[in-house]
C-alpha cells in the first residue's frame, strides 16, 4: 500500500516555505481572536508591522520599549546578520504595547514576551506554533509560522501601500531586490497581471 505524501513535511534536505498572511480581512480576525491575550496581540502586531525575525524580536526586554511613543526607534543587532535595524514604534505597535504593559507591569529587566514556563523568553518554537494555532483557529489554509509575520509586513507594504523590492530588500537586509521578490512569495498572477495594463 502506497503512503501518501504529507504535503507540510518537506523532503529530506528541503524546507518547509510559509505563505504571509496575504488578506487584510484575515489580519484583523487574528487581531480579533488575540484581544484577551495582550502578550500574543503585541507579538503578532510587532511582527506584522516591523518585519524583523522573531529571533530578534522575542529577545527585547521590557525596559528598552517602555517609554517608547509612536515614531520612536530602537537599534538592535540582528543576530542572523549581525548587522544593525530597527524596531519602530508605529501607532498599532504602541497600542498594544500600551495594553500588555498595563496589564503585565513587567520590570525593565524582564523579557518584553516571557515564556509562562519561567522567566525565559518565548522561545521560537513556541511562537511558531502559536502563529500556527492563530492561523488554524481562523480557518485559513496553507503553511504559516513565525516567518509568516514578517512575510506579511512586506507583502502588505507592497500592495497596499506600493512600496518597492528595493526598499523591502533593505528592510530585510537580503542580498538583492529579487531574494526579497522570491521571500515574499510573489504569485504568477501579480506578474501576468501586468500583461493586462494596455501602453
Amino acid at each position: 500500500m502506497a503512503m501518501r505524501s504529507n504535503t507540510n513535511h518537506p523532503r529530506k534536505g528541503s524546507s518547509i516555505k510559509v505563505e504571509p498572511i496575504r488578506k487584510l480581512e484575515d489580519i484583523k480576525a487574528i487581531k480579533q481572536l488575540l484581544q484577551k491575550r495582550p502578550r500574543d496581540l503585541l507579538l503578532f502586531t510587532m511582527g506584522i508591522n516591523n518585519g524583523l525575525r522573531i529571533g530578534d524580536i522575542l529577545k527585547l526586554k521590557a525596559g528598552q520599549v517602555q517609554e517608547l511613543k509612536p515614531g520612536d526607534v530602537l537599534w538592535i543587532r540582528e543576530q542572523k546578520t549581525d548587522k544593525d535595524n530597527v524596531l519602530l514604534i508605529n501607532r498599532a505597535v504602541h497600542k498594544a504595547l500600551e495594553k500588555y504593559l498595563a496589564g503585565a507591569d513587567p520590570g525593565p529587566g524582564d523579557f518584553l514576551f516571557r515564556s509562562r514556563k519561567g522567566s525565559g523568553p518565548l522561545s521560537v518554537s513556541a511562537a511558531n506554533h502559536l502563529v500556527k494555532s492563530w492561523c488554524r483557529a481562523i480557518n485559513l489554509r496553507g503553511n504559516y509560522g513565525t516567518h509568516s509575520l514578517r512575510k506579511t509586513f512586506g507583502y502588505i507594504q507592497r500592495i497596499k501601500y506600493g512600496v518597492g523590492f528595493e526598499v523591502l530588500c533593505k528592510r530585510f537586509n537580503h542580498s538583492s531586490p529579487t531574494v526579497t521578490m522570491r521571500y515574499l512569495g510573489i504569485e504568477d498572477k501579480e506578474v501576468n497581471g501586468i500583461l493586462m495594463n494596455e501602453i
